[in-house]
């Protein structure tokens, strides 16, 4: 088991990235057509770059001078919650030829971009993306996430299937998301979701690599051992 773990680090090796204004720590993920490298900018806030490419999720501005960061390719917002749409974030990151994918509530704010419907697929810049449901289960938390207004998104780069969950419970839709290499999973009640429904949506989905995030005081610590015989492997990284 630790060879196979020391193997297993150096295919997905990490690093840090200098934004200018701070490090983020970043994973490499190799794919058959180059490396993916994600970096770590925290709570719901991604980047991803590949084949040249910069793709933003969920930027937010308390979270890091944008200003410094490499201009988008594509950006990609779940849900319009100021910390998910933060406008001047997006102003920032935006080149001529910026595509950004959003919800309706979003375009309704922002007056721009590309509208996604849970179950739309579309491919941007290479990047094929399929929006998924985003909601709350919960009863009395409903108002918060309600079902058919909010994205989760899965994207396909290079051989890789990334499932970003947006804010999210362990809704039954996760049943039919298949092939999984990746996930991104909230896990911080009252309005996303308690270790053991992470553990719960993690069966359902059976990623390779699962990152909890917008995870904020949770105590995420059970959920590892919560998934030790799934094949399932945690990595806790700087996302709350």
């Amino acid at each position: 088991m630790g060879k196979l773990l020391v193997v297993f680090s150096i295919l997905l090796a990490s690093a840090s990235h200098s934004s200018g204004q701070g490090k983020f720590v970043s994973d490499i993920i190799k794919t058959r057509s180059g490396n993916l490298k994600i970096s770590f900018i925290g709570h719901s806030s991604l980047m991803f770059e590949f084949n040249g490419k910069i793709i933003q999720i969920d930027p937010w501005s308390q979270l890091a001078d944008y200003a410094k960061l490499p201009k988008a390719d594509l950006i990609l917002v779940t849900h319009h919650h100021q910390d998910h749409l933060d406008t001047n974030a997006i102003k920032l990151l935006s080149k001529s030829g910026t595509k950004i994918i959003l919800t309706g509530a979003v375009f309704d704010i922002i007056k721009k971009g590309t509208v996604m419907k849970n179950g739309d697929t579309m491919s941007v810049e290479g990047i094929k993306i399929e929006a998924v449901p985003a909601y709350n289960i919960t009863e009395g938390r409903e108002k918060f996430h309600p079902k058919g207004r909010d994205n989760g998104y899965i994207l396909n780069i290079g051989d890789k299937r990334i499932y970003i969950a947006g804010d999210t419970e362990n809704i039954p839709e996760m049943a039919s998301i298949k092939n999984i290499d990746i996930a991104f999973l909230p896990a911080n009640q009252p309005y996303t979701m308690l270790p053991e429904q992470v553990a719960d949506a993690a069966g359902k989905i059976k990623p390779k690599i699962l990152y909890p995030y917008h995870y904020g005081d949770t105590d995420l610590s059970k959920l590892e051992k919560m998934l030790s015989k799934t094949g399932v492997e945690v990595r806790l990284r700087p996302l709350k």
